[in-house]
């Protein structure tokens, strides 16, 4: 079982980055849904965005620090969730992770209901 993030980097202010988070051994029917998270050096870990698995539930959250600037979106043929972020900027600044849940949608913003975590990227905003 794995969760592999990706396309982090060096960005500069107001540029864009796409991460991907590709899932690999275990069946679309085993989770419910896939996150991201990130964490900026001494802060506490935020969700960014989430997205539903389910070919017949589109349902999609962002924190409010995403919302208008990020999209996340799944390719469930690959087995991978886009996180495209637009607009970028300084805060942020953090590794971010993709992680997956089983738990009902109505729990995807708690952390801890997530059992498979992917190793980060990290994204850099910086002049």
């Amino acid at each position: 079982v794995q969760l592999q993030a990706s396309g982090g980097g060096l960005v500069q202010p107001g540029g864009y980055l796409r991460l991907s988070c590709v899932a690999s051994g275990f069946a679309s029917l085993d989770y419910n849904a896939i996150g991201w998270f990130r964490q900026a050096p001494g802060k506490d870990r935020e969700k960014v965005s989430c997205i539903s698995i389910s070919s017949s539930d589109a349902r999609i959250s962002y924190a409010d620090s995403a919302k208008g600037r990020f999209t996340i979106s799944r390719d469930n043929a690959k087995n991978t969730v886009y996180l495209q972020m637009n607009s970028l900027k300084s805060e942020d600044t953090a590794v971010y992770y993709c992680a997956r849940t089983k738990a009902p949608w109505r729990y995807v913003r708690i952390s801890s209901r997530y059992d498979y975590w992917g190793r980060g990227t990290l994204v850099t905003v910086s002049s």
